[in-house]
């Protein structure tokens, strides 16, 4: 794996939002993530960097048989020619003359080696000796990683052009794998929104992600896991394949951006304490099981050469201030931090239109919410006043509902089909709410099921629409875009250059963000609270349901009692710990008044 210079990465952002972020700051020594569950819009983002970097490009039609495969693949290779031509160019620039050399260095965290070095280089006298100096620091440069995410669970089986079901192989998910697989990239594949037993099996089938006889790994496994027990799992899952887990990815519940996978009431805070206290646990577990593998195919494990270190522990979701990150860090020792919705707000890295900027420019908290637009059933972060969701309600108002679904990439539901069908097809909401209308349920309720069933929108094309109307593939006429930022894009106001940006993450500026901004712990309480009050309602006088509503509420206020500890402590520069007093005692008599006539 890349050694990660700084202490934050740019995650993974929709389908279109960090598409080509590794093109635009992996030079600088950036991480980021690109999403590969749209090999066709991936397709058309290479076309476009092909022409603006001179690159040869042949199109990979649909109908190709592994198309899917071959379109990832080829436009991972041209990312990486691209990021490679990019930074091979930096390295050459000369230093200490205001280059872009000398931004990747000052964009360096300040007890970061390498900007020590290039400190005390600036500082010598001697031409010949700091030239010497010189050269031996440009060696040591790196270049920010072109990770790529697949979501597991989205991994719809595909059928032939006669209509013939296609092999395990040809699946969404392992298709996608298999694109990444056979690229020439050197970086890490992020799985993500669950366990997938017949992805993780495959990945057993490609030698790249097993160490070779000098003990690297070419490809690497980062694991988003909801809490430390489900990393347990699937990393031994892993390791009985000789297959290893470089970093484990814990994200926020709620208080994330995309899809939200909520917990138990399980806080971020409490979770992180178990990882740090256990975190040993997870390589002594691992390694036997690793080295049994290795040893059952008669292949050596080297390890002379090669430290066999613990899994990174890295945490995203709801970062916002320099204080914050140092607490994460310092007090739960994580290894770095993920910040995503902020740069949605920075052109130089993400790839957002102009429209849907000023959408997030301008939201406050109320108008960033959960929504159920998403076809697969789980809560949808989400902002009002998107192109998507103008699109949508123009079209209800016209009669005509829902998508042509021209890309199927989240295609499940078979109640009125054979084969599987999207919640967001005109196909499915005509169907579903043709039956509401033929229901003896009240009218009241009839409404309120039709409105449940019309919110579902067409993420697959509408994610990616803001990218391609940014590079100007799509005239921005054509609309439609959705985004999913995360709360935290409330107290970012502006766009912002990359450079502030990674300041404001430093604390090497003014904050950017205003001083009442709520601390990232007091934000994910007010939303579980939300979220149990939203399940109550639901819940009805369902006894089952409430029993579930306790165990939340006695998880959450465990993780409120650990909330007021931290709160206790000193607090970090641009630390508002007081708004975590204050929003406990808020939360608790919300959730005194939710559980007081129980149903």
């Amino acid at each position: 794996m890349i050694q990660n210079q700084h202490k934050f990465h740019i995650p993974v952002m929709g389908t279109g939002h960090s598409i080509d972020s590794p093109i635009r700051v992996a030079h600088l020594g950036v991480h980021s993530v690109i999403s590969i569950v749209d090999d066709l819009l991936c397709e058309k983002i290479r076309k476009h960097y092909s022409s603006e970097f001179n690159l040869p490009y042949k199109n990979i039609p649909r109908s190709s048989l592994d198309g899917r495969a071959e379109r990832i693949t080829a436009y991972l290779n041209t990312v990486s020619e691209i990021v490679s031509q990019k930074f091979e160019e930096l390295k050459e620039k000369p230093l200490f003359s205001d280059s872009e050399k000398d931004r990747y260095f000052h964009m360096l965290p300040d007890d970061n080696p390498l900007k020590k070095s290039y400190e005390f280089i600036s500082s010598l006298g001697d031409k010949e000796t700091r030239e010497q100096y010189i050269r031996e620091l440009t060696e040591k440069m790196t270049p920010g990683a072109i990770d790529v995410n697949i979501m597991a669970k989205v991994d719809a089986l595909r059928h032939s052009s006669d209509g013939e079901p296609m092999s395990s192989e040809f699946s969404d998910a392992s298709a996608a794998l298999r694109g990444f697989a056979n690229s020439e990239l050197e970086s890490s594949v992020v799985l993500s929104a669950g366990f997938n037993p017949r992805l993780y099996n495959y990945l057993a089938e490609f030698k790249d992600f097993y160490r070779d006889q000098s003990g690297k790994i070419k490809k690497t496994i980062i694991l988003k896991v909801s809490d430390f027990r489900s990393a347990l799992i699937q990393g031994k899952y892993m390791a009985k394949k000789g297959l290893e887990v470089a970093e484990f990815r814990i994200e926020s519940g709620l208080n994330c951006g995309g899809h939200a996978f909520a917990s138990d009431g399980q806080l971020l805070p409490v979770l992180l304490q178990e990882f740090r206290d256990k975190k040993d646990q997870l390589q002594a577990s691992f390694q036997p099981l690793i080295q049994s593998f290795y040893e059952t195919q008669a292949w050596d494990y080297p390890t002379d050469d090669y430290e066999v270190a613990n899994p990174r522990i890295t945490v995203q979701g709801g970062i916002g201030t320099h204080g914050e990150l140092r607490r994460l860090m310092e007090d739960f020792e994580v290894d770095a931090t993920g910040w995503g919705s902020p740069f949605l707000l920075v052109p130089e890295a993400t790839c957002v239109d102009e429209f849907t900027s000023n959408v997030l420019a301008e939201a406050g908290e109320k108008d960033l919410y959960l929504s159920g637009v998403s076809p697969l059933g789980v809560p949808f972060n989400n902002v009002r006043g998107s192109g998507s969701e103008i699109h949508t309600k123009e079209q209800i108002e016209i009669g005509k509902p829902g998508s042509s679904c021209p890309k199927g990439f989240l295609v499940s539901n078979t109640e009125f089909t054979e084969n599987p069908i999207c919640t967001a097809s005109s196909e499915y909401q005509l169907l579903k709410i043709n039956q509401i209308e033929e229901s003896e349920i009240q009218e009241e309720k009839k409404e309120q099921a039709k409105e449940k069933v019309l919110a579902k929108t067409c993420l697959c094309t509408n994610l990616g629409t803001g990218s391609l109307i940014r590079l100007e593939i799509m005239k921005p006429s054509y609309g439609r875009q959705a985004i999913c930022p995360g709360p935290n894009i409330a107290w970012f106001n502006r766009e912002y250059s990359l450079d502030e940006m990674v300041d404001h993450i430093y604390g090497r500026c003014e904050s950017i963000v205003q001083e009442k901004r709520p601390h990232m712990f007091a934000k994910e309480i007010n939303m579980y609270v939300d979220y149990i009050s939203e399940l109550s309602i639901i819940a009805g006088d369902e006894e089952q349901e409430w029993k579930k509503l306790n165990k939340m509420r006695k998880n959450l206020e465990k993780g409120m009692d650990f909330c007021l500890e931290i709160s206790a402590t000193e607090a970090y520069p641009d630390e508002n710990l007081e708004s975590i007093r204050n929003t406990v005692e808020d939360q608790r008599l919300r959730l005194e008044e939710i559980f007081s006539v129980p149903a």
